[in-house]
């Protein structure tokens, strides 16, 4: 290993890198020569697919390179092909990353664990993890949510999530990949400031972004072109440097957010289009150039939709089936043909929410929807497959993860499966994927896989699948959002002529910019409710000033409610998302040691197979609703999590009863009978496989799989004497239980994505229902490898190299109340005996 000659302040120095994903066939960077010294802050900057994300990898030392010398903190890691691994390994010691798909990055299903993870891994003392856990959270304004389950979060708050695990690292090198695309504004705020106070302490960041506005505050902006560093300098002198770039065309919104003078040359508002006929932009009144329409030829369709109300929505209330709470409260909306509305809030408001029931793709609880005059659900109920038919040819919608609404092996494959499932002939397929690519500039891109692409790459084609289906109402959540200037600009000049064409557009934004300049009207839901809906410019008003005092998700909490000195939090407020108190952390059931509890329950549903009298099914009944009653879980949502298994154990306990001839005969029809012992039996096997069901239905709904897989590594101690590595299973089964809900997630996504589109997943016939059900499990595949990948990357991130030497938050102590349940358990194993 070599000393590099500026190893006192260099931390990060690349020498002629070069990297690609295909072997050399194509280079994503190319010749990169940098150096990053400690303290220094750098913003990262270019278009879609430029390499960002790419040099952010190898900047934190996650990917090496295929080509130059990569030294960190003066230690050379990287050079003449030759990697050193225990370089890499002591280098991510030290350095933070926040990926740009947060939700991947996210390893536990507890907030505060989640945070907690990457210090354990670090060994620091459990004193020191308390500390930084509760003080990174309050960091990004999160305090309040410590034991709230990640995974459940919108994509903002698992923003503020992972960044607050990079924090509690307390790396020397923070390196964030869009870390504020989909925070609102006061998130971004916290963001920002987080950073400005972590640079000022000495903490080198190299933050990668196509939010310009903040450039000013960098000590270097690094330009990237098709893999090429093309400026690197103070944002000062950033247009000189890109003038001495050939062949590179001048990003306005760069400069201008730099300060750099020389850019009154830029078009003057009113000479850069025709503006939308509905209304004045807000923008060219303060100077801004307004979006470019498109060329009349290119897009060729009008909206079908007579004037008048296209969306109406009636009072409308959701609920998660897990939930306590209504995500939604009595919303209510109109828009009308042509109209853009968008959709405003703090993460967690029900933005997204809000927008999938207008799809159709969830249920409101109570309310209606009609679209295009089609009703969308009645009385709670999802519409027939005739209206949700009829629904897909009238309603398009880009997701808020476009990698999730991207299934087919090439990018013009998923643009044309839209237009191929409304019936369209392949010349017309080919015509329609054809534009939407040309216009929204992924042409290029027509062969490539969708999953090579960058994130703005991928949002570009899932809204091109959708334009190509020519729909007559647009639900678009956060569509700007990984979007870069260029393609920006093609956005809102898409919006502006779809409007003007008929189409009805709702988009949810964190962009107040976007909302001022494209919306006509403004609609802003706050912890689920409408707070107002009116013109864009009075809403928006009335939404920017209460941003910073508003007790949402990101409303600031004393540190002092944070975490004690257990680990637990000392505040049970919940915020903006929350769908209520966790049962977990509320009732005396949950707070019994994970040991006890697993142990003690597992016994319980083994000896319910042993249950042969009524008296010992009388005594397993009662049990069952003491153990229930003191989760304090509601009963309702119990029987909802279970229902497919106690449906099907009523069946087959039917069966018993038809095809058990002992006992008294009581009726016989035919070739059937009904006996005593039939009924007996149908009876016995129900209740039996009922409080199984119910009982570890419970443990799953008052224990953490976190806390469950502390209690197996525990129980599984002993066997270490023998070799066995057991918290490698341990994690093993934590990975596993994390897994579950991003698969499930997953495949929703994608039914949701074929479904929007036009597919018979939910509206085809029997048969045309199974080929879209098949037709499911290759994109499903594929996404589980993704998730996989993105899994064991958030895993070096965090720094896990195994338990041997890892320290641990959560410290397990049997109490009094263990043992009052253990005792509890035993004296009902032995009632049962005596019952026999």
């Amino acid at each position: 290993m070599k000393e590099s000659s500026d190893s006192s302040t260099c931390i990060v120095s690349l020498r002629d890198v070069a990297f690609s994903y295909d072997r050399g066939h194509t280079w994503s960077l190319r010749h990169i020569s940098l150096d990053i010294h400690a303290g220094e802050r750098i913003f990262v900057v270019g278009a879609n697919g430029s390499g960002k994300s790419t040099l952010s990898r190898i900047i934190a030392a996650f990917v090496s390179p295929d080509a130059g010398r990569v030294s960190y903190f003066g230690t050379e890691s990287f050079g003449d092909g030759a990697i050193d691994a225990e370089s890499y390994r002591q280098a991510r010691h030290r350095i933070g990353m926040v990926f740009q798909n947060t939700e991947d990055q996210i390893v536990t299903t507890v907030t505060k664990d989640d945070v907690a993870f990457g210090p354990e891994n670090l060994s620091v003392p459990r004193d020191e993890i308390i500390e930084r856990v509760g003080q990174s959270l309050e960091q990004v304004s999160m305090a309040s949510s410590a034991l709230r389950d990640p995974t459940k979060m919108s994509g903002g708050q698992q923003q503020r999530v992972a960044i607050a695990g990079a924090l509690a690292m307390h790396p020397d090198l923070l390196v964030l990949d869009e870390p504020e695309a989909m925070l609102d504004s006061e998130g971004r705020q916290d963001v920002m400031q987080v950073l400005d106070e972590l640079s000022s302490r000495g903490t080198a960041i190299v933050h990668v972004t196509h939010d310009v506005e903040d450039l000013s505050a960098a000590d270097r902006v690094i330009v990237l072109d098709h893999g090429t560093l093309i400026a690197d300098c103070p944002p000062a002198s950033l247009q000189s440097a890109l003038d001495k770039s050939s062949g590179v065309h001048h990003n306005a919104h760069i400069l201008d957010a730099c300060g750099v003078p020389g850019i009154s040359d830029l078009p003057d508002a009113s000479q850069s289009g025709p503006v939308d006929s509905l209304r004045e932009h807000p923008q060219a009144a303060n100077g801004l150039k307004v979006p470019t329409p498109l060329p009349p030829s290119s897009m060729s369709w009008q909206a079908e939709v007579s004037e008048g109300t296209v969306i109406d929505v009636r009072h409308v209330s959701f609920r998660f089936s897990d939930g306590d709470h209504d995500a939604l409260r009595d919303v209510s909306f109109q828009a009308q043909r042509g109209e853009v509305i968008a959709i405003v809030g703090h993460n967690g408001s029900g933005k997204s929410t809000l927008s999938r029931l207008l799809c159709a793709l969830a249920a409101p609880t109570t309310g209606t929807i009609r679209v295009c005059g089609i009703p969308v659900t009645r009385k709670g109920k999802s519409a027939g497959r005739k209206a949700l038919k009829a629904l897909r040819h009238r309603v398009g919608y880009v997701m808020q993860h476009p990698e999730r609404q991207l299934f087919a092996d090439t990018v013009v494959d998923d643009v044309s499966y839209g237009p191929k499932n409304l019936g369209y002939s392949p010349q017309e397929v080919r015509r329609r994927a054809g534009q939407a690519m040309e216009f929204l500039g992924i042409a290029e891109l027509r062969d490539r896989s969708p999953f090579e692409l960058s994130g703005g790459q991928q949002r570009l084609a899932a809204i091109a699948g959708v334009i190509a289906c020519t729909p007559d109402v647009l639900v678009m959540d956060e569509p700007t959002a990984n979007l870069d200037s260029a393609a920006r600009t093609r956005m809102n000049a898409l919006i502006e002529d779809l409007s003007e064409r008929g189409v009805t557009i709702i988009m949810t934004t964190h962009s107040l910019e976007d909302a001022r300049t494209l919306a006509h009207r403004t609609l802003w839901l706050e912890e689920g409710e409408v707070k107002a809906f009116g013109a864009s410019a009075q809403v928006l008003n009335k939404y920017r000033y209460p941003l910073s005092a508003t007790p949402s998700t990101g409303a600031k909490h004393d540190t002092s409610a944070t975490l004690d000195t257990h680990g637990r939090s000392r505040t049970d407020v919940t915020d903006a998302g929350t769908v209520g108190d966790d049962p977990r952390d509320s009732s005396s059931f949950a707070r019994i040691d994970p040991r006890a509890k697993m142990l003690g329950c597992l016994a319980m549903m083994l000896t319910a197979f042993f249950i042969t009298t009524p008296y010992q099914l009388a005594l397993g009944a009662m049990m069952t609703l003491v153990v229930t009653a003191a989760s304090r879980i509601p009963p309702l949502r119990i029987l909802r999590s279970v229902r497919v298994f106690l449906a099907m154990f009523v069946i087959m306990g039917l069966l018993n009863l038809l095809v058990v001839h002992t006992g008294t005969i009581l009726m016989q029809w035919g070739p059937l009978t009904l006996s005593s012992g039939g009924m007996w039996s149908a009876v016995l096997y129900t209740c039996r496989f009922a409080m199984v069901i119910i009982l570890g239905a419970v443990v799953m709904q008052t224990t953490t799989p976190t806390q469950m897989t502390d209690a197996f590594e525990s129980l599984l101690k002993p066997f270490k004497m023998l070799g066995m590595h057991t918290h490698e299973i341990s994690l093993v089964m934590s990975l596993a239980l994390r897994f579950i809900p991003i698969l499930t997630k997953e495949t929703a996504s994608v039914m949701d994505a074929q479904a929007a589109r036009g597919g018979s997943v939910e509206s085809g016939g029997p048969l045309q229902r199974i080929r879209a059900v098949t037709a499911i499990i290759v994109p499903v595949f594929a996404g589980t490898l993704r998730h996989a990948d993105n899994l064991g990357l958030a895993l070096d991130a965090r720094c896990y190299e195994g338990g041997a030497n890892r320290t641990h938050l959560r410290v397990l102590r049997l109490s009094k109340r263990d043992g009052v349940f253990s005792a509890l358990v035993v004296c009902y194993i032995l009632a049962l005996l005596v019952l026999l």
